[in-house]
């Protein structure tokens, strides 16, 4: 599991308080005053803490209600980080795209396609391959079938993929065939 990282801006009380329980929240305590957060690059990998909203800033915790209970806040920060993960794990690029996991929306530049969970999970098995893989394997490890059966499923799910890769974003060379199977290029 990874560890979080917790900036806490402003209010040094706040701080010295998690800091005396910071094994419990499992996490990396920064303190930071507004001026140098403000001057912090890169910030999309911390989640910030702070008793007034600072604008352009993402993964925040508003305190603004003190006194507070520490089980509540614990409990904000703990869901700050659930937030963050999934929003974060639920992108991943493959080639020129991006693809959110979470809603199955695969993008590129200003346009976009739905995917069904089929076709997102034959692009993620495809993308971790580095040769082709074959139409069997696909249809044991994606759709869960087995290799005995005589069915055209992997085929017909690929050709609809490629289809809809092509007329919206004018690739036909995102998945292709090849004798021992399909390959993202």
């Amino acid at each position: 599991m990874n560890i979080q990282n917790l900036i806490v801006c402003d209010s040094k009380n706040i701080f010295d308080i998690l800091f005396e329980i910071k094994e419990e929240l499992n996490c990396n305590l920064i303190f930071k005053t507004k001026k140098d957060l403000l001057n912090t690059k890169n910030l999309q990998n911390y989640v910030i803490l702070s008793e007034s909203i600072i604008e352009n800033l993402d993964n925040q915790i508003l305190v603004n209600n003190l006194p507070m209970k520490i089980n509540t806040l614990i409990e904000k920060i703990n869901m700050s980080f659930l937030k963050k993960n999934y929003n974060t794990q639920s992108e991943i690029l493959i080639k020129n795209y991006k693809i959110d996991l979470n809603s199955r929306i695969m993008w590129k530049e200003d346009k976009s396609v739905n995917l069904t969970e089929k076709e997102t999970l034959a692009i993620l098995y495809l993308n971790k391959k580095d040769k082709p893989c074959s139409i069997d394997e696909l249809q044991k490890v994606v759709w869960k079938q087995s290799t005995d059966l005589e069915t055209h499923t992997v085929e017909t799910h690929i050709y609809r993929l490629r289809k809809k890769i092509k007329d919206r974003f004018k690739d036909m060379n995102f998945i292709e065939s090849h004798k021992d199977g399909y390959k993202i290029n």
